[in-house]
């Protein structure tokens, strides 16, 4: 993952009814509600003001430093992610836009999109609860519970292609186990968003190396068996491209491989468990239809941040196959929310119609170099032609589609 993503709470996060979102309120609960600002510095998160009544939120975010930032409000706990925006370039600005029931929160930023970030302060939303209502509640009630059944069938595959991941690794049958790698991490990336917004959860499941590192986490995970699987070239750096990647580097023994192995498979049966708790329901339900949207931006996002720069699978190069796969989940989101969007008038309609041009042309970049059906090319394969490509298409889809919480709610 991009480690950084974390989109944002934005499918799951507490079944604590007053830390969760909404997404569905009545038009004038948002009229004449002013945006909420922030500086995003090397140093400070600075939020004009600390405190908000309950609905729908917008964070206008600048970054006034040196590198390449993201914000969240987290929830009570300082840990599970309520809501994020991210990727946002020096001196550029992003806009988050949340339906926030009462309760405490906190904002925080995070320059260089690692470690624990600055400036986190207390954030009060108070009022009165938000309540889904309006001619369309029933259509969007539909999007979010249709939403959670394809989470639940996705981490429902995840599991048992874990389970032969993992055996395959444990056993030394590392052919098969490379495999098997990104074809199960498919799974995953396409609702990563849940797994994110729980805490450490994702960290120990998808952080690459250098951002357990940085963070001070054991590191663990798809990418450390990743790295047994793929043994570092004597010529490869690590992400600070000055430290050769072999250097200190020892193969995992039997003993630490099945470790590793019983490690993600119970991380990943915490996921599943999850998932098919009251506690997603409620929490899918509280947040409505922003929840899907966020989610669908999120999933474009750990794209821009990861997979664009080959920095998440760093020793395999399947970065194709994550990148394809965020892709399909946040097609899948937004299909869900698309004829809600298209209603909004002849606004709607055209932010759609752009929407569905910048998924064609995406995918139609993508087909050129494989599919997950039949595979890709390495990531060490792409031009640097290929790589401006992705990115022009990515931001190119990202503008309007950072648009469609706002239009929803």
């Amino acid at each position: 993952m991009n480690t950084s993503l974390r989109l944002v709470g934005v499918l799951a996060a507490t079944a604590t009814a007053a830390l969760v979102l909404s997404g569905c309120v009545p038009k004038s609960d948002t009229e004449g509600a002013a945006a909420l600002t922030v500086s995003s510095t090397a140093s400070e998160c600075a939020v004009s003001d600390a405190s908000a009544q309950s609905g729908t939120l917008t964070f206008e975010v600048v970054n006034e430093s040196d590198e390449i930032t993201e914000f969240y409000l987290l929830a009570e706990d300082g840990l599970r992610i309520v809501g994020e925006v991210e990727n946002i370039a020096p001196s550029a600005s992003r806009t988050l836009t949340v339906v926030a029931q009462p309760g405490e929160y906190f904002t925080l930023c995070k320059p260089g999109m690692i470690g624990a970030g600055v400036g986190k302060s207390a954030f009060t939303v108070s009022g009165e609860t938000v309540a889904i209502e309006g001619e369309d509640a029933e259509q969007k009630q539909q999007a979010v519970d249709l939403y959670a059944a394809f989470v639940k069938d996705q981490v429902g595959q995840l599991v048992p292609a874990t389970e032969d991941l993992v055996a395959a690794y444990e056993s030394g049958d590392d052919e098969t186990a490379r495999t098997l790698f990104p074809q199960t991490r498919a799974f995953y990336e396409r609702i990563e968003p849940v797994a994110e917004s729980l805490g450490d959860l994702d960290p120990r499941i998808d952080y690459r190396e250098v951002d357990a590192v940085a963070e001070g986490l054991d590191w663990t995970g798809f990418h450390r068996i990743e790295k047994d699987l793929w043994v570092p070239a004597e010529t490869a750096l690590n992400a600070d491209a000055a430290t050769p990647a072999w250097q200190g580097w020892a193969p995992s023994t039997t003993v630490e491989r099945a470790d590793f192995g019983d490690t993600l498979l119970a991380d990943v049966q915490e996921l599943y468990d999850y998932v098919h708790s009251a506690e997603f329901t409620d929490a899918l339900d509280a947040q409505g239809i922003a929840g899907i949207s966020n989610g669908a931006i999120a999933l474009l996002d750990e794209v821009a941040t990861g997979k664009i720069s080959g920095e998440e699978d760093w020793w395999s190069g399947t970065d194709l196959w994550d990148f394809a796969a965020n892709v399909e989940g946040s097609k899948m989101a937004f299909s869900l929310v698309r004829d809600l969007a298209a209603a909004q008038g002849e606004d709607g309609a055209a932010l759609v119609d752009r929407i569905d041009a910048g998924y064609a042309d995406l995918e139609t970049s993508l087909a050129a170099h494989g599919s997950l059906v039949d595979g890709f090319v390495s990531y060490g394969e792409l031009t640097d032609e290929d790589k401006r490509e992705f990115t022009d298409l990515i931001n190119a889809l990202a503008e309007p589609l950072s648009q469609l919480t706002a239009l929803l709610t």
